[in-house]
């Protein structure tokens, strides 16, 4: 498709085309294998070798190296060509450039020459704007991005001897996670993934996604999230993991899934303390896509639309490391309700729900708010999510299993502790106020040389004022507020 567009241009003699792409190598391929329909020879220039005639493989002419003299060099030439001009991006402010390639082009039919200025990134001067013709190098899609995967097989199976163990699945979830970038970054992360133990599996996948993310994110205000967790790590929240559980084929667009819509994303609203931000990390998990957290506080900025414009960057990177989990993390603290009306909140708010309803990539929001007054009525109205859901403080039940999970995690013999006695005791405890509970507990056994014990973890919780006394009209309030607004977890 690029190069039948590339082969467009160059037949409807525009004298300039833009290319910005880091993937130098195949413009020049396609360039070669277009040869026989611009019937011209093809020249290449860099700052490094001057000009060079590359169809003919012929020694670079160094003389040439300067931009300046090369361009005029390229005016005085009479016989028609292509020229390739790899390293012009940094002096195009310069006028004596501008005027050699206005030169160039208004002459086109005299000196036939087809310039391809190509650049990771290239600023083009208003002057010569409307002589100039811009091509997308798209990104490889699917297809193409597996057909890279199997050639990088076949180059183990050549040398090793052995066949690339994996399976249809673990080759799929390898493609969809490549998605977003150049090939040569594609075979690379590919020739890693393989040649590091001849398999393609799923513990392949974190470290793809890390080095993606490195090759992506140039701004500070989206994180990568390097730890994610699984449900089975998680007290409770049975009716969200069944609720996940029935979307993640649609998500990950399983083979026999229907053509409805991928899930959108969804909001978990509660008490602190209660496993919202473990949840969404477990979302990211269990469903083996990179977790990006969203920063807000450091999308501000003093000057007028450089905040939207943070929050539309960091967006895009969501977009481009699609399929992927978008972790908003008290989304109250970073947009509007209403108080600065005309402000950059109010505008950061407009900006994420234009995107939120107009997004086409994969990418699943879960947002977590511990302040319902806080939130726009915008956000959360029906069709913003595909669900909002109440975490509340654990049960008897689940308060059980969160003690279990942190003492066992610190190595203590269970069978030593009166459960009973202890969810009791903890009744209005959070999921966190319970492990800082064991942990101060640990601290202290240790300190005094013995083993945590039953009676260390009761005057642990004995000290402990949970926030659900603390804040216990707040709670109130928010329990009613999302009994008939909410889903619950459980």
């Amino acid at each position: 498709m690029v190069q039948h567009q590339l082969e467009v241009l160059i037949k409807s003699e525009i004298p300039l085309i833009v290319i910005e792409s880091t993937e130098e190598n195949q413009v020049v391929d396609m360039l070669l294998s277009l040869k026989p329909v611009y019937e011209r020879p093809l020249f290449k220039w860099t700052l490094t070798d001057g000009i060079q005639r590359i169809d003919r493989d012929l020694p670079p002419q160094k003389l040439f190296s300067q931009p300046t003299e090369a361009l005029a060099h390229i005016k005085s030439v009479s016989t028609p060509g292509v020229y390739v001009l790899a390293d012009l991006h940094p002096f195009l402010d310069e006028p004596m450039h501008v005027r050699l390639l206005k030169d160039i082009a208004l002459k086109f039919h005299e000196l036939g020459h087809t310039l391809i200025l190509l650049s990771h990134a290239l600023e083009v001067p208003v002057e010569i704007m409307k002589l100039s013709a811009k091509l997308d190098i798209a990104l490889p899609e699917r297809r193409e991005i597996e057909k890279i995967v199997r050639e990088e097989a076949q180059s183990w199976l050549a040398s090793s001897g052995s066949k690339v163990q994996a399976s249809s699945e673990n080759l799929q979830l390898l493609v969809r996670n490549l998605t977003g970038l150049t090939r040569s970054d594609v075979r690379r992360l590919a020739r890693n993934a393989i040649f590091d133990d001849g398999a393609i599996t799923a513990s392949d996948i974190p470290a793809i996604n890390e080095t993606k993310y490195q090759l992506l994110s140039e701004q500070g205000n989206m994180h990568f999230e390097y730890d994610t967790a699984q449900f089975s790590d998680i007290a409770g929240f049975n009716g969200l993991k069944n609720w996940l559980n029935e979307r993640k084929p649609f998500f990950n667009r399983d083979s026999g899934v229907s053509n409805l819509p991928a899930p959108k994303g969804m909001l978990l609203l509660g008490v602190q303390g209660c496993g919202k931000s473990l949840a969404a990390k477990a979302v990211a998990g269990s469903w083996h896509a990179p977790l990006l957290r969203l920063d807000f506080g450091a999308l501000y900025n003093k000057f007028y639309g450089e905040t939207e414009r943070n929050l539309r960057e960091a967006l895009q990177t969501a977009e481009v490391m699609a399929p992927c989990v978008l972790w908003l993390d008290e989304i109250e603290k970073g947009i509007s309700s209403g108080s600065d009306e005309g402000g950059p909140a109010t505008r950061m708010l407009g900006t994420l729900l234009t995107w939120m309803a107009e997004k086409d990539a994969p990418v699943f929001i879960v947002a977590t708010a511990n302040d319902i007054e806080a939130l726009p009525p915008e956000l959360v109205r029906k069709g913003r999510f595909d669900e909002i859901f109440f975490v509340d403080l654990p049960n008897d039940d689940i308060r059980f299993k969160i003690f279990d999970i942190h003492l066992k995690r610190q190595g203590v013999d269970v069978s030593n502790f009166d459960f009973k006695r202890l969810i009791e005791e903890s009744v209005g405890f959070s999921g966190a106020e319970i492990e800082q509970a064991v942990i101060s507990a640990f601290y202290t056994a240790h300190a005094q040389n013995v083993e945590l014990d039953q009676a260390l973890l009761h005057a642990e919780l004995r000290k402990t004022q949970p926030l659900s006394v603390v804040m216990s009209e707040k709670i109130d309030y928010l329990r009613e507020w999302a009994s008939t607004r909410t889903v619950s977890c459980e």
